[in-house]
């Protein structure tokens, strides 16, 4: 079914674009590696980082199919999509747009680790209504509901362009997205999240017996549009993501 909404504002960017997004932008976060036995301790991440593994949550699933690639999924639902997809027309409800189901939109609040959100350039189109200039939807064609246009027929064709606000001056970058950026914060493998103390790194390497200090090592690496995807497809497989995505070790 079509959405109809008035003019302004209009909607903010969403996430279903993410899979056409710059690749070449990343951020950077520090593993703790125990090399004796190949596996991610822990990372320390910035704000950005933590921000993208929170808007993880947010991604209707199949946007999640989509950004994996139906063959990729685990289980069933990759082939669940591509029925919808290979569908005849004719057997869908009137007015239903397939995009409905294959591609929800899921407005991120701020989160923008900016190679895993959207692209302006293939942002949705949106048509208003060339009679009332009130009305505008996300399907050209659709029939105005104006009540001025509605006993007329009007309906809705002229194509407008999203221009996304400016930011607020005065607000900092930081304080954008789901967490604060004046902290940094300890990732561990399975995912879970937490401010980074010195007591939260010492309770980690006694939870894991680590007698041998020489075997832990330091490494930097790149979250990126790759490895974000990597990511995200360890996250539904097992519990050593970090370990899978940056060592390719198989968990």
């Amino acid at each position: 079914m079509p959405t109809l909404l008035p003019l302004y504002p209009l909607p903010s960017p969403c996430v279903d674009q993410m899979e056409s997004s710059n690749s070449s932008i990343s951020v950077s976060l520090k593993l703790l590696v125990d090399t004796k036995n190949r596996r991610v301790l822990f990372a320390e991440a910035s704000k950005e980082v933590v921000d993208f593994l929170f808007t993880l949550l947010s991604l209707p699933i199949s946007t999640v199919i989509r950004l994996l690639t139906k063959n990729g999924m685990v289980g069933c639902l990759g082939k669940l999509y591509e029925s919808v997809e290979e569908l005849n027309d004719a057997y869908l409800q009137p007015n239903l747009n397939k995009d409905s189901l294959l591609k929800p939109q899921s407005t991120v609040a701020g989160a923008n680790i900016l190679h895993l959100t959207y692209n302006d350039s293939t942002a949705k189109k949106f048509y208003v209504c060339d009679y009332c200039n009130r009305n505008i939807s996300n399907r050209s064609g659709v029939m105005c509901q104006n009540g001025n246009c509605r006993p007329y027929n009007r309906s809705i064709t002229t194509e407008v362009t999203y221009v996304a606000p400016p930011e607020a001056a005065g607000v900092a970058s930081s304080e954008e997205g789901y967490v604060k950026g004046v902290v940094t914060y300890m990732i561990m493998d399975n995912l879970e999240v937490k401010p980074m103390s010195t007591i939260s790194s010492i309770t980690v390497l006694n939870k894991f017996n680590i007698r041998e200090v020489g075997a832990l090592e330091e490494k930097v690496v790149s979250l990126g549009m790759e490895e974000g995807l990597k990511l995200l497809k360890a996250s539904l497989e097992c519990n050593a993501v970090l370990t899978k995505t940056f060592l390719g070790s198989k968990a």
